[in-house]
C-alpha cells in the first residue's frame, strides 16, 4: 500500500478534463470520483467526462453516473 491509498500525505488536484486529456491547474496527487467519492490516484485516472469536467474511480462508475443522469437506475 502506498501513501495515496491508506490516506495520509498527498493533496486534491485541480484538473481540466479534455478529450482524451488533462491539465493540471493545481498540484496534487489526487482527484476525487464524482459517483463514489473514492480518491483516485493521478498515475491511475483513466476515466472522466469532459463537458461535466468528472472524474470517475472506473468505468462502472461512468457508467452509473451516465445512468443516472439519463434517469434509467
Amino acid at each position: 500500500m502506498n501513501r495515496h491509498e491508506n490516506g495520509f500525505g498527498g493533496s486534491k488536484a485541480e484538473l481540466v478534463y479534455g478529450d482524451g486529456e488533462y491539465h493540471v491547474v493545481r498540484q496534487g496527487t489526487f482527484v476525487v470520483c464524482a459517483v463514489t467519492g473514492a480518491n483516485i490516484p493521478l498515475s491511475d485516472l483513466r476515466y472522466w467526462h469532459a463537458d461535466r469536467q468528472e472524474a470517475y474511480v472506473d468505468a462502472a462508475a461512468a457508467l452509473k453516473r451516465e445512468l443516472e443522469l439519463k434517469g434509467q437506475e
